[in-house]
């Protein structure tokens, strides 16, 4: 009985731990500058990370699905334990609730503040690609070719030279699909992409007005009606998210196993393109007249200071 009662209490201890692994993450994730997948290798569960994800695929689910069957059940709780469910889950809701907390915030502030937040997010974003370069070689033609090409993706994308196809639904879908893709690669964040893709406040908002309706529904203050619009396009990134993250981020993964370095400066240097991208923000709420950019430049500065003392304190960002 005894032990049966400390093995449950391990294991409920082991999960908080993963959600509370999750809250970083997700946290992470949410601010430009810093990714969810850096965080996982700070925390020593990246390799389990992906292990876990690349582990989803169609075959196993199918097995478990079929896990109705008494002379499959072997099977499905097999393949339910190479897909690392108990770990994935946690991390998964701990990585949500971090969101959806930032999203909130996120929202109030590009409304009441545009100029310290996006100013901070340009210091971030600024300074993580500095630390992340001063990890990495540039001792060949190929590695200059890659990170020039990733600076010139990121800001023709800035600066609406290059679009995605489609907008409204679809380009939601895309910008799921591409951020939680980015989620689990180290060095670039899932909020960057969308900073980059200008669907960052756009996707708070939505979020926030999601959750709101949602708790408006349960107190009996709110509607269905008021919850259909924020929660499809939630739904539709969701959808995006899932696609993304068994095709793009494999791809990713695949191309890292095969050409790391030149890799990790293609995906550092669309980090380093993307500096210029929360200017945009600030434009559309002030002139650019020189105390706003005197402002901006100030956040901007806590947001490097902010970073570089985090890269400290880490020992260093491996963007592996």
């Amino acid at each position: 009985m005894r032990h049966t009662l400390r093995r449950q209490v391990r294991k409920r201890r082991e999960t908080l731990r993963i959600y509370a692994y999750g809250l970083c993450m997700g946290t992470a994730d949410a601010l430009p500058g810093v990714s969810g997948g850096t965080v996982a290798l700070l925390l020593g569960v990246y390799s389990r990370l992906i292990a876990a994800i690349t582990a989803i695929t169609p075959r196993r689910i199918a097995t478990v699905l079929r896990g109705y069957d008494p002379q499959r059940r072997d099977r499905a709780r097999a393949a339910l334990l190479e897909m690392d469910l108990q770990f994935l889950l946690p991390l998964g809701v701990g990585m949500v609730t971090a969101v959806a907390l930032i999203a909130g915030a996120v929202s109030t502030l590009a409304d009441s503040y545009p100029l310290a937040l996006f100013g901070f997010f340009t210091g971030l974003i600024a300074a993580s690609a500095i630390v992340l370069f001063r990890s990495l070689p540039m001792d060949a033609l190929e590695h200059a070719v890659a990170a020039g090409a990733g600076v010139a993706l990121a800001l023709l994308v800035s600066a609406n030279v290059l679009e995605l196809p489609g907008s409204g639904a679809t380009l939601v879908f895309l910008s799921g699909a591409l951020a939680v893709s980015a989620m689990i690669l180290p060095g670039i964040s899932g909020s960057l992409i969308l900073i980059l893709l200008g669907q960052y406040v756009y996707l708070s908002d939505q979020l926030s007005a999601f959750l709101g309706s949602v708790g408006d529904l349960v107190t009996g203050a709110g509607s269905t009606a008021a919850m259909a619009g924020p929660g499809t396009t939630v739904v539709l990134f969701a959808a995006g998210g899932l696609v993304g993250l068994f095709s793009i981020a494999q791809l990713v993964r695949r191309a890292l196993e095969r050409a790391r370095t030149t890799t990790l400066l293609f995906l550092v240097g669309l980090i380093a393109g993307s500096v210029p991208a929360p200017m945009h923000n600030v434009a559309e709420a002030h002139a650019l007249t020189g105390e706003v950019l005197a402002m901006t430049g100030a956040w901007a500065l806590v947001g490097a200071v902010a970073l570089f003392a985090l890269d400290r304190l880490a020992g260093g960002f491996d963007p592996e």
